[in-house]
């Protein structure tokens, strides 16, 4: 078929036509008919199934009289009709009444897209990506994503009826029509956002409905405009995801709790609507009081404690056992358990109740500092052997600890090491306890030390010996504190020379650098940082020593928490190692 674009014939006037026949008419006509053209042509019979029409043509063209849709022209009346083939040998002059109405269509479409005028159409019909739109006469396509503003579950309502469209694309000789009913809804919805933006203030309470949900919260469509609802405000009960509470299309009643009038960003609540069931709190819930509660759910920090309906409280995994704080709350808790806590910490603000299972038992060690103060000689078993150190069982289920540097003061400390076994018994002297780290440490090569035996060495020191000589970098030392000031700790060595360990040398966490944590008599592990002659000091360092025995427990056991105390670390890779 020719791809030439169909052109109209001029009508004849309805004066020329009632003055002379239909023959001369014709006869007048000079226009020559082509095929593809719409022209006017003359009904000149008809019975129940066709419509005869003369064009003008050698032949008369016949039309099956369903597509003039119900309107039958009466013999003698003037209609359009789209010439499709003329003078044809085997079927005459061959016309379309629909196609002509298609045509004439297709002309004022194009007219309607280039003045950017709405066009009505009916939806009747889905296909792949959408639907199907009768543009008077013309099928034009309705992209899913352009039927509404928002998504809808069910078109069903907007089908088969008339409405406004946009016309987004045509091309006629492709007969393709893209249309959108979302383009006008968002034109008269522009007008009316900018009215209830006008409108807007924190306080006021809204209707709308849930148009997309996200891991941070909602959309709520608010009829022209659209607002955040934070996960944190659907609910005063914790909500994991806010699809646990919403879905997409529910009907919600928010309130507006923040607006950005440079923006335009509304935040919405949810939870603010009800009564906040955290006030007053701290008297129904005291820090310290015993009670019993159900676990309502398990994450790698803790689990989570139900106190009454819509109230949880949090056991921190540090807080399940005095001796396995490294461990998953898993691995001795279940959904469903009931358990005994302690409320340690009410904060109505922050919405957080903190709880404690351990602390309803006994702290193992402050038992353990009760029956063995320092200086004290116990015997206990090994019960693993590292690089930098042994472990033994002084309780149940708690180790101390012998640095390598506490094993013996004469030899190699590897070689010295390979002379004990896992499950040997061993004397040992306590030298140190951290309640408050749960470490405690101990020394054998001190059984054999008496205080102040090493006068000799003293004198030496205190006769300008060479402490260069005596005292190299690096070296590990047990040392007795002698005196505070501001700046730091001085400390005594054990053959009686001078040292200081500096404020910032104190310990490798910041928190931990406090003189007084420290006090004349104590003794701690220290590693010695450079020797100044004309003060005749050692300099020594305890963050230095806890470092290195941090790298490597991380190297031996392929800890990353490196920013876990020392006791901590040493636990895990005792743990680890068995």
């Amino acid at each position: 078929m020719s791809k030439t674009k169909p052109r109209f014939v001029p009508s004849v006037s309805d004066e020329f036509a009632s003055n002379e026949d239909f023959a001369s008419l014709l006869s007048k006509i000079t226009i020559d008919i082509k095929e593809d053209t719409v022209v006017k042509g003359r009904v000149v019979g008809l019975d129940e199934e066709v419509i005869i029409i003369d064009v003008g043509l050698k032949n008369e063209g016949r039309v099956p009289i369903s597509e003039f849709k119900g309107l039958v022209p009466s013999l003698g009346d003037l209609v359009d009709v789209y010439v499709e083939k003329r003078d044809s040998r085997n079927a005459g002059t061959v016309l379309s009444r629909e196609k002509a109405m298609r045509e004439e269509s297709w002309v004022r479409l194009e007219v309607s897209h280039a003045k950017g005028e709405v066009v009505d159409g009916i939806i009747f019909g889905r296909v792949k990506g959408g639907f199907t739109v009768d543009v008077s006469g013309v099928v034009a396509f309705l992209p899913g994503s352009q039927i509404d503003v928002r998504p809808i579950k069910d078109i069903t309502p907007l089908m088969g009826i008339s409405q406004p469209f946009q016309i987004l694309k045509m091309d006629r000789k492709l007969g393709n029509v893209v249309v959108s009913r979302r383009a006008i809804l968002e034109e008269s919805r522009s007008e009316a956002r900018d009215e209830m933006l006008a409108n807007i203030k924190e306080g006021v309470v809204l209707e709308g409905f849930v148009k997309n949900i996200t891991d941070y919260g909602a959309f709520i469509d608010l009829g022209s405009v659209d607002g955040l609802l934070h996960v944190t405000d659907i609910s005063w009960n914790r909500v994991n995801h806010p699809s646990e509470i919403l879905s997409i299309g529910q009907k919600v009643n928010v309130v507006v709790i923040k607006f950005n009038e440079e923006t335009k960003r509304i935040s919405l609540g949810m939870k603010q609507l009800e009564a906040n069931p955290w006030n007053g709190l701290e008297s129904k819930y005291k820090v310290g009081t015993v009670m019993k509660g159900k676990v309502t759910n398990m994450a790698d920090y803790g689990a989570f404690v139900e106190l009454e309906e819509g109230i949880e409280g949090l056991i921190h995994a540090s807080e399940v056992s005095w001796t396995k704080t490294s461990q998953h709350p898993k691995r001795f808790l279940t959904i469903g358990q009931e358990v005994e806590f302690k409320i340690l910490e009410v904060d109505t603000e922050k919405h957080r109740i903190s709880l404690s299972i351990k602390q309803c038992a006994d702290n193992p060690w402050q038992e353990f500092a009760a029956k063995h103060p320092v200086g004290s000689v116990i015997k206990a078993e090994i019960r693993n052997i590292t690089d930098f150190g042994i472990f033994v069982a002084i309780g149940e289920e708690i180790d101390g600890m012998i640095h390598e540097s506490d094993i013996s003061k004469d030899g190699n400390a590897a070689e010295i090491l390979k002379n004990y076994n896992k499950g040997d018994i061993v004397e040992c002297k306590i030298l140190s306890i951290d309640v408050e780290k749960e470490r405690v440490g101990l020394g054998i090569r001190q059984l054999n030390e008496v205080e102040g035996s090493s006068s000799g060495s003293s004198k030496g020191s205190e006769s300008g010996g060479d402490l260069g000589a005596t005292h190299k970098k690096g070296e590990l030392f047990t040392c007795t504190i002698t005196g505070t000031n501001a700046d730091g700790v001085e400390v005594s060595l054990p053959d009686g020379a001078a040292g200081f360990i500096a404020k910032k040398d104190l310990s490798s966490e910041k928190s931990e650098q406090k003189i007084d944590r420290f006090a004349v008599g104590d003794r701690v592990d220290a590693k010695v940082l450079s020797v100044s002659k004309a003060k005749n000091l050692v300099n020594l360092s305890v963050k230095a020593l806890e470092v290195e025995v941090r790298d490597k427990a991380i190297k031996e056991y392929g800890s990353t928490d490196s920013g876990a105390s020392l006791g901590d670390i040493l636990g895990e890779a005792l743990k680890q190692k068995k």
